[in-house]
């Protein structure tokens, strides 16, 4: 009976994030884009807003990506994703971006949160937006780094030279579980 109940409502929450996407969809190619810019923006200035010398470390970076993340999960499944945008610091080049993931465990609810990274070589940069990642398993915390000292700070390490901050609506968090997560070029938009 209960999981009977539970069943129902992640068919619900499943049926509201397709609607949702369908009415998203109905805008322009050129509104889409503009969309994930201005949420870039606000992401960004999320994050410099709660780590100031993220503003330094973006900035000094070869490039960077910001995506915006809604997850719902219901009992043992899991499930979400998000649209954003990597940008080429040297070049200004925009690269549009999807995001999915799947999880497995005990919850339930529905998370919102924003994920920037940070890249500090060209070649983190390009493996990044020109192939996507696919991520399992938990990233380790790593505050800082000895070539850049503080302006990580609040930062968790992913790869090499790639940093990641990210938000929840009760600001950064300290240690970040990566799991079941896949970064893709939305062909959509690029």
């Amino acid at each position: 009976m209960r999981f009977n109940i539970l069943t129902k409502i992640f068919t619900l929450l499943i049926v509201l994030l397709g609607m949702t996407g369908a009415v998203v969809s109905a805008a322009t190619v050129e509104e889409k884009r503009q969309a994930i810019r201005e949420a870039t923006q606000e992401t960004l200035n999320e994050v410099y807003s709660v780590q100031p010398k993220a503003r330094d470390a973006v900035a000094n970076a070869a490039g960077y990506a910001a995506f915006a993340i809604t997850d719902v999960k219901v009992v043992f499944l899991g499930g979400g994703g998000g649209k954003g945008m990597s940008v080429n610091n040297r070049t200004g080049q925009e690269i549009f971006m999807k995001t999915s993931d799947v999880q497995v465990g005990f919850g339930l609810g529905i998370k919102k949160y924003k994920v920037l990274f940070v890249f500090g070589t060209e070649k983190a940069f390009a493996d990044f937006a020109d192939s996507g990642w696919e991520f399992g398993g938990q990233a380790t915390v790593a505050a800082t780094d000895s070539v850049s000292g503080d302006s990580l700070q609040g930062a968790v390490s992913v790869a090499p030279d790639v940093w990641m901050y990210q938000l929840t609506d009760k600001g950064l968090e300290a240690s970040i579980t990566v799991r079941g997560i896949r970064y893709f070029k939305d062909n959509d938009l690029n």
